[in-house]
C-alpha cells in the first residue's frame, strides 16, 4: 500500500501499544531490558532480530523515529544520534582510514568544516575542500583513492545548490560513496537516495523536531551500508539519542509536511519584501527567480524550505541593531524551529575560524553569495504579515 507524505509522517514506524492500546507511541526510558541467559555480551555477536538488550545498542522508542525518517527518506533503514554532528562524526570515522581520500563541500556546516580543517587530517586522511555546486571541481578533485563524496544542498549558510545526481554518478565513477546532509531540505523537498546519494544526514534539532527542544541527528541508506555503521562505530563511539529526545522528534515529524508548507510560503513573501528594501543588498533563496541556479531548485526541490540569507550595508551594526530592535524574530543561532530565528555571519571571523579556501575561485563564490558578512533567517510559522512589519520596523 503506496501512502502518502503526511500519512507517513503521522503514521509510520508507530503501532499501538499491545497491551494498553495506547494509541501515541510510549517513550521507553529503561537502559537495560529483559533478555534471554545465552544472549552475547559484546556488540560482535549482535542479532538485530533477537529483541532490545542496551539502550545503546537499541531502543524501542528509538527505533520507532528511525523507522519514521526511513519512511519518509525512502531509505531501507536508519541509524539515530544525540546530535547532527554525532552522526556527521560517526559516519566519517566509520567511512575513512589513514590514506584514504575525501571531497568535502567547502562552504558546509560549520562543526564539519572545522571537524575536517584538522581533527580528520591529523588521522592522515587528505581533504579535499571544493565548491560542490560546481561539477568540474569535483571531477577535478577526484583522486584514485577518494573514498567519500559529502555535500551539502542547499549548503549552510550560503544557500548554493549541489546537483546530486550528477555528483553521485561522479562518486561512483571511482567507487566512492555520495553523503548527503539534506537538512536544510528535508525529505519533503529532497530525497537524496532516490538521486544517487549513499548516504543522507540531518540534524534532528531542525526542521525534523521543529520545537527547538530537542536535539538529535540521523543517518540513513542501505541495510547493508548502516547495519556495519550501527554495530561497528555507532554503538562503540556511543553518541546514543535519548529516548525522550527521540519521543518529542517523533512528535514532531508528524506535522513536518505541513509545517514546511507554511515555512516555504512565508519565507517565499519574506524574501519578496527584502529583495524591494532599500537596506538589503542581496537576497538569496532557492525559490526566487533571482537565486543564480532556480532551474535546479526547481527540479531538485519540492519546497524550497524556510532559510533566506540577504546582505545589508554595514552589516555588524545592522546585527547590532536587529538584535537589539526585533519583537517577534529571535537574534538566535539554530534554524528550523516553529519561532522565526535570524543571525549575523561575519565574513572575517569565519575565515579565520571555519572556511579554509584554497582557491580565489572559492573565494569569489562566497564573496558572491556573502559579501562581508550575510543574515541567515529562519523563518518560522508566525503570521507573515508580523515577521514582515518586525523586520520593516527593525531595519
Amino acid at each position: 500500500m503506496s501512502l502518502g507524505e503526511q500519512t507517513k509522517a503521522i503514521h509510520a514506524g508507530e503501532f499501538p501499544n499491545p497491551a494498553t492500546g495506547a494509541s501515541a507511541p510510549d517513550i521507553v526510558m529503561s537502559t537495560t531490558f529483559i533478555t534471554r541467559a545465552n544472549t552475547a555480551f559484546s556488540v560482535e555477536n549482535m542479532d538485530e532480530g533477537a529483541g532490545w538488550i542496551y539502550t545503546r545498542w537499541g531502543n524501542p522508542t528509538i527505533r520507532q523515529l528511525e523507522e519514521k525518517l526511513a519512511a519518509l527518506e525512502e531509505a531501507e533503514t536508519a541509524v539515530a544520534f544525540s546530535s547532527g554532528m554525532g552522526a556527521i562524526s560517526a559516519l566519517l570515522f566509520h567511512l575513512l582510514r589513514a590514506g584514504d581520500h575525501a571531497i568535502v563541500s567547502d562552504v558546509a556546516y560549520a562543526a564539519l568544516s572545522e571537524l575536517t580543517n584538522e581533527l580528520i587530517p591529523a588521522l592522515n586522511i587528505e581533504i579535499t575542500k571544493v565548491d560542490t555546486s560546481d561539477t568540474e571541481a569535483v571531477q577535478a578533485a577526484l583522486q584514485a583513492n577518494t573514498r567519500l563524496v559529502y555535500i551539502e544542498t542547499p549548503c549552510n549558510p550560503l544557500l548554493r545548490l549541489t546537483d546530486i545526481a550528477a555528483v553521485a554518478e561522479i562518486a561512483h565513477s571511482v567507487g566512492a560513496r555520495l553523503a548527503v546532509d539534506s537538512t536544510f531540505a528535508t525529505p519533503v523537498a529532497t530525497k537524496p537516495l532516490l538521486l544517487g546519494a549513499d548516504f543522507v544526514i540531518h540534524s534532528l534539532t531542525k526542521y525534523a523536531g521543529g520545537h527547538g527542544d530537542a536535539l538529535g541527528g540521523i543517518v540513513l541508506g542501505s541495510k547493508a551500508n548502516l547495519a556495519s555503521l550501527r554495530k561497528k562505530t555507532a554503538i562503540r563511539l556511543g553518541g546514543t539519542l535519548s529516548p525522550f529526545n527521540a519521543w518529542l522528534i517523533l512528535r514532531g515529524l508528524a506535522t513536518l509536511p505541513l509545517r514546511m508548507r507554511v515555512h516555504q510560503d512565508n519565507a517565499l513573501k519574506i524574501a519578496a519584501f527584502l529583495e524591494q528594501h532599500p537596506q538589503v543588498k542581496k537576497v538569496i533563496y532557492p525559490g526566487l527567480p533571482s537565486h543564480p541556479q532556480y532551474d535546479l531548485a526547481r527540479r531538485q526541490m519540492k519546497n524550497f524550505s524556510g532559510i533566506i540569507s540577504f546582505q545589508v550595508e554595514n552589516g555588524k551594526e545592522a546585527a547590532q541593531r536587529l538584535a537589539e530592535k526585533l519583537k517577534i524574530i529571535h537574534y538566535a543561532v539554530s534554524l528550523g524551529h516553529h519561532r522565526s530565528l535570524i543571525f549575523y555571519l561575519n565574513s572575517k571571523e569565519l575565515f579565520e575560524t571555519t572556511f579554509k579556501f584554497s582557491t580565489q575561485k572559492q573565494l569569489d563564490s562566497w564573496n558572491t553569495f556573502a559579501g562581508e558578512g550575510i543574515f541567515r533567517l529562519s523563518v518560522g510559522l508566525e503570521n507573515v504579515e508580523d515577521l514582515i512589519a518586525d523586520l520593516e520596523q527593525a531595519l
